[in-house]
């Protein structure tokens, strides 16, 4: 297979295509013209032997392999970005510079900030973003697998599996409960309000096999609403044990016994970022922070 050589240049042109949606939004973005934009990526679709984007009267899309490379592109990107980091990082005896994590939104709330507070103490030199993003689809391992996350904490497991191409490790397994109003006479009996992210495919059997919870009748944005909900009258919910963290006073968590269903939460990385310093950093905080698996609720 003959050699093909990409610059940084024509790398930032590709993700640049991809995130604006057009050429001249991307030239915009680049302090370029939509005519160098379009040059460049005929360029490089040229060396690359394939079409990597979809052009109309609304723009361009990747294609299936424009969106292949794309990834690509961004995770190059950010290698090289690491490679001046912890070159630099070496010589001054420090771990410093950026460090991306992609986190569903009780992993952001209750499972994140005592770890980032250690590795500020730690390592005061990484400058970590946390971006929520729902555990929906690809969920959090998308975002790393395309390059826009350096580290996704992630619901993973047999329902989710890593996805090929990623590395990751189980932090905990927590049991799901039954979440109502405080002091009700038979919260089973309540309408149940849930959410889009709680979809394990494992919950989902489990649900399936108790004929006492019935199809949801109230949906939620997030597991935060359907707390909010349950407070106040609007039902029952089955929720896993991180999104409870900080519940009101006016729900009431009941244990739904020895066969109840659990979810795995871990991280998931590309192998080329987990041995960089700040991924290894950052996994060392969240292994210290490992709760003991199956724990009560």
């Amino acid at each position: 297979m003959q050699s093909v050589d990409l610059a940084p240049q024509e790398l930032r042109t590709l993700v640049a295509v991809a995130d604006e949606g057009g050429f001249s939004a991307a030239g915009a973005r680049l302090g370029s013209t939509q005519s160098a934009v379009s040059h460049a990526v005929r360029g490089i679709e040229r060396k690359l032997g394939v079409v990597l984007f979809e052009r109309g009267r609304y723009g361009a899309r990747p294609t299936p392999a424009g969106a292949r490379a794309v990834a690509h592109a961004r995770r190059v990107l950010r290698m090289l970005e690491v490679m001046v980091a912890e070159t630099r990082g070496v010589q001054a005896a420090v771990v410093a510079g950026p460090l991306r994590i992609a986190a569903f939104r009780s992993a952001a709330l209750h499972l994140l900030p005592p770890v980032l507070e250690r590795l500020a103490v730690s390592h005061p030199g990484i400058e970590p973003t946390v971006r929520v993003v729902r555990e929906i689809g690809s969920g959090t391992a998308g975002e790393v697998a395309e390059g826009r996350a350096d580290l996704g904490i992630a619901t993973i497991g047999t329902g989710s599996p890593v996805p090929p191409g990623l590395v990751g490790d189980v932090l905990l397994e927590e049991p799901y409960a039954l979440v109502h109003p405080v002091g009700h006479p038979a919260p089973r009996s309540l309408p149940l309000v849930d959410w889009a992210e709680n979809c394990s495919s494992y919950t989902r059997a489990w649900w399936a096999a108790q004929d006492w919870i019935p199809a949801a009748t109230v949906r939620a944005e997030d597991d935060g609403a359907v707390l909010s909900m349950v407070g106040s009258g609007f039902g029952m919910a089955i929720m896993p044990r991180l999104s409870l963290t900080g519940a009101p006073p006016s729900v009431e968590v009941t244990d739904l016994g020895a066969r109840r269903p659990t979810r795995k939460v871990g991280y998931v990385t590309t192998p080329e970022l987990a041995a960089t310093t700040a991924v290894r950093a950052l996994v060392r905080e969240l292994r210290a922070g490992r709760k003991p698996q199956v724990s009560a609720v």
